[in-house]
């Protein structure tokens, strides 16, 4: 088992080369595959419940699966708040290890659950809900790699762990799928479920027997050994800047696991008042604009009262400076430009493809109908995965470009690209929306997305160059957390915006609100980072 370290100084030179660099590079690649696994589990509900649409499966309508991936993506993004703080309270081997761990439990419960389609419907509500675990791994990890190296690389190491850690969205659109049409039964008495109509996923025909519960169970195969690996090989950090006080790993654990409670319930409570009493919601149907501040402040605000301890509220107080550095919040919406779309596009290209150019829009009496089946549309879910891939992919790159270029600096270029891609979305959108024969539309549609996937991916990396040079050491890290968080909201409003759109049949203005909030980050970053005398000019 690997011990704690009470001595760190990656910017020495000579330590980083003698001993800092080969122990960050061992914690750096059993992170990778922890995150990995998170943003699989998180995101796995746009899959699972395309199949159990295909499959009738439960009798469920197609509203209540809906609201499973909008479930899932609020509590994601809740859990980032709390798990912001988790490296300096409890350790980053203690926290790693314990939130991977965690994960076993939705992925068991979903192999349960879809055992049998007369599970209830709130069962697996919970399910999306505790899923959302793996979201809010996102913000504990990169608090965690970025106390491991120096300032001199950190865009390459935040833009690794982060890049990979999103392949876990591809992984799972391919992984999940496979898995149900194994003829195995992770447990003894394995179901097998039939295709009556339709496909399951890209090419599979109808009469191929699925094992849904799969889904769930074979995360196992991987989450096991790798919880063994994250508290056999990681490490803590005690020095004074970073973990000083985490105390037993009992007590660590118990932080952890109180915080984690309070992130759930207050995601719990947001999506009640937004929720319909048709999915267990109250029914006020309040407004997500409203709901979402009322979410993010009431965490902050109980996570302050929570009766931890002395070192808990001293160690929580140190780090609630960040929220007085007006950095902070212009790197926050920034950050929610990148990741915001990157996850929240992630979400959305799949039921963009369907509704767009899936179906033929035709002029019917003098009223555009969108209903009649296209018999040349593309399959959604054959080039959906693309986006998240390209986005991932490049991410490490866009961390590399900005070490040598500067964060700012490449952050600027690439959200100029981020407005023009995203305005030629529009525009393809448009045309295809009004279309008998929208598929004429799709390739220059589905180019200029996956360009605009690239984009966010490489302003990813950069927006961690940039963190890690205006903050100091202690608040780079809560930092990274705090603005991932709230970018992680992303995953739950470009669905809901799109499908708002949608549903007043001009989906194209989605994208020019998304251009017009990309215009108004260019002018943030220029003001604070790229003018010239300004406090970090191109950090």
């Amino acid at each position: 088992m690997s011990s704690d370290l009470k001595k760190w100084e990656v910017e020495d030179d000579q330590f980083w080369e003698s001993e800092g660099k080969h122990i960050a590079s061992k914690n750096l690649w059993i992170s990778i595959p922890s995150l990995l696994s998170g943003f699989a589990i998180w995101l796995m509900w746009g899959i699972i419940t395309v199949q159990m649409l295909n499959l009738g499966y439960g009798g469920f309508e197609k509203s209540q699966l809906f609201t499973l991936a909008a479930i899932a993506g609020l509590s994601g993004a809740t859990l980032r708040i709390p798990s912001t703080f988790f490296i300096r309270l409890a350790g980053g081997r203690n926290t790693i290890f314990l939130t991977t761990t965690l994960l076993i439990l939705p992925a068991l419960g979903v192999g349960i659950a879809l055992s049998s389609p007369d599970t209830p419907f709130w069962h697996f509500q919970i399910l999306a809900l505790l899923s959302g675990i793996g979201g809010g791994n996102f913000a504990s990890s990169m608090s965690n790699i970025s106390f491991f190296y120096p300032k001199k690389v950190q865009g390459y190491s935040l833009g690794m762990n982060a890049g990979l850690g999103n392949f876990g969205v591809t992984t799972m659109q391919i992984l999940i799928p496979l898995a149900m049409t194994l003829a195995v039964g992770f447990t003894g008495g394995s179901m097998a479920l039939e295709i009556s109509s339709g496909t399951l996923i890209g090419k599979i025909p109808a009469g191929t027997e699925t094992y849904i519960q799969n889904a769930g169970y074979i995360w196992l195969i991987i989450l096991i050994p790798l919880s063994i690996a994250t508290w056999m090989g990681m490490n803590n950090i005690t020095a004074d800047h970073v973990s000083p006080r985490i105390g037993s790993t009992m007590s660590a654990f118990v932080k952890i696991i109180v915080m984690l409670i309070l992130g759930l319930a207050t995601a719990a409570f947001g999506l009640w008042l937004m929720l319909p009493e048709a999915v267990s919601g109250s029914g006020i149907m309040l407004s997500k604009w409203v709901t979402l501040p009322i979410i993010i402040a009431l965490t902050v605000f109980l996570l302050k009262m929570l009766p931890l301890g002395d070192d808990y509220k001293e160690g929580l107080n140190r780090q609630y400076k960040i929220f007085n550095n007006k950095h902070t919040w212009a790197m926050t919406v920034i950050y929610v430009m990148t990741f915001g779309s990157f996850i929240g596009y992630a979400a959305t290209l799949a039921l963009s493809i369907k509704v767009v150019f899936g179906f033929q829009h035709l002029l019917v009496d003098g009223v555009m109908t969108h209903d009649v089946v296209n018999p040349n549309g593309p399959s959604a879910l054959t080039y959906a995965w693309m986006g998240a891939f390209v986005g991932a992919l490049i991410r490490p790159i866009g961390g590399m470009l900005a070490d040598k270029m500067g964060g700012a600096k490449v952050t600027q270029i690439i959200s100029a690209i981020m407005v023009a891609s995203a305005l030629g979305v529009a525009y393809f959108m448009k045309q295809a929306y009004a279309s008998a024969t929208p598929e004429e539309f799709f390739w220059p549609f589905l180019i200029l997305f996956v360009v605009l996937f690239a984009a966010t991916g490489l302003g990813n990396g950069s927006t961690f160059r940039t963190i890690s040079q205006v903050f100091n050491k202690e608040q780079a890290g809560p930092v990274l957390g705090w603005t991932s968080a709230v970018a992680a909201y992303g995953a739950f409003i470009i669905p809901k915006v799109f499908g708002e759109q949608i549903k007043a049949t001009t989906p194209e203005n989605a994208l020019y609100g998304f251009a017009v909030f990309y215009v108004v980050c260019m002018v943030i970053n220029w003001w604070f980072y790229l003018r010239k005398n300004v406090e970090f000019y191109n950090p």
